[in-house]
């Protein structure tokens, strides 16, 4: 037990100054891009600063696979430069046994992160984009979903006019049961339309079925109220602007992503690369498990055999062969290439496995 608690003090003690020098590094890099996206002269170094320490937790949270086994190549060479790894097994430990304590460690440090460390990230993101917009002096999301159905803005100089429908197709395009509200520069509402369908195309909305309200110029809009079997409103959404508008499935924290897939569904969308994510969430502590393997699997021996760093660079290069297998089930899953469930959970077990035989192959044989 004292040597497991041993081997685990050792490991969070790599793994908590890897974490650290690598933040410090990656916040350097994105402080430099920031200052290159933006005028610093004219924002203000204290606003690049706090948009980059807004980017810091996305950024940790990210490279934390990386973290995870270059703390294992740390902690694992420095255990067979001082021998330590000769006397466990002269004591009758196991490779495999003595594994044990890093891969519970990270297993529940992952967990952690996952549970506590994305909410951070999904919410330092979307400030991050926020105030990335006022200072580049663009507008944010034109697009929100809820509970009551899809949402939209809209707007230039003469005035805002923000749209709200029951369901939508796949693209944002096509609506149903559609309401407009025009609103003047001033914040007074104009107009008020009701369709049944509406269509977006260059340059205008094409409504079916609509009903419109005159809210500035009327008496009594109710009464003097007109319907329209075809009626066109000016627009300068565009497609891509409305999928963009979706954000990343990375800026929703994992506790409310069920919730944001359930809205999504019933507003009409396909929530295929919301579900991927949030799948690939829940298997990220097997993921940085497979790290610590991968790192194990090439360091556990002692440094007389030599050829040590070409043992690191193999394990490196399987560790971002596993990250870069993962990405690629990530796309496949979200365009429905594969199942959601095969492209979120067979990279990582892969992952394990593959050095699981290279430890077994060295230990038995």
């Amino acid at each position: 037990m004292k040597l497991h608690l041993y081997i685990a003090r050792r490991f969070l003690t790599a793994f908590l100054t890897m974490l650290v020098v690598l933040g410090i590094i990656f916040v350097l890099l994105d402080m430099v891009e920031s200052m290159r996206r933006f005028d610093a002269a004219a924002v203000g170094f204290g606003n690049i600063l706090g948009l980059t320490l807004l980017n810091a937790p996305v950024w940790i949270y990210r490279i934390l696979p990386l973290i995870v086994i270059l703390s294992t190549l740390w902690m694992f060479l420095s255990l067979a430069r001082s021998s330590e790894m000769v006397v466990t097994r002269a004591a009758g430990r196991s490779a495999l046994q003595t594994l044990i304590s890093p891969a519970l460690t990270v297993f529940i440090f992952g967990m952690i992160a996952v549970a506590v460390g994305n909410p951070i990230a999904a919410a330092t993101s979307k400030k991050h984009a926020r105030v990335a917009s006022q200072l580049k002096g663009t507008g944010g999301s034109v697009l929100s979903i809820s509970p009551e159905g899809v949402w939209l803005r809209q707007g230039n100089e003469d005035g805002q006019t923000v749209i709200h429908a029951t369901r939508s197709d796949l693209e944002g395009t096509h609506l149903s049961g559609v309401t407009f509200f025009s609103f003047a520069p001033d914040g007074l509402p104009t107009l008020r339309i009701e369709a049944g369908k509406a269509k977006l195309e260059p340059g205008q909305w094409s409504l079916t079925d609509a009903k419109v309200w005159d809210l500035e110029n009327a008496d009594n809009p109710e009464l003097e109220a007109q319907a329209y079997g075809d009626y066109a409103i000016t627009s300068n959404l565009t497609q891509d602007q409305i999928r963009d508008s979706f954000g990343k499935p990375s800026s929703i924290s994992i506790w409310d992503l069920p919730g944001f897939i359930r809205q999504l569904e019933a507003a009409g969308f396909s929530s295929r690369a919301h579900r991927v994510w949030f799948q690939m969430e829940l298997a990220t502590p097997l993921f940085l498990v497979a790290m610590v393997l991968i790192g194990a699997g090439f360091t556990m021996r002692h440094t007389r055999f030599g050829r040590t760093g070409i043992m690191v660079l193999f394990a490196l290069m399987m560790g971002f062969g596993a990250y870069f297998i993962r990405n690629f089930a990530q796309i496949l899953g979200e365009n429905g290439q594969i199942p959601v469930l095969l492209a979120a959970w067979v990279p990582p077990i892969a992952a394990i496995m593959m050095p699981m035989g290279i430890l077994l192959h060295l230990e038995d044989g």
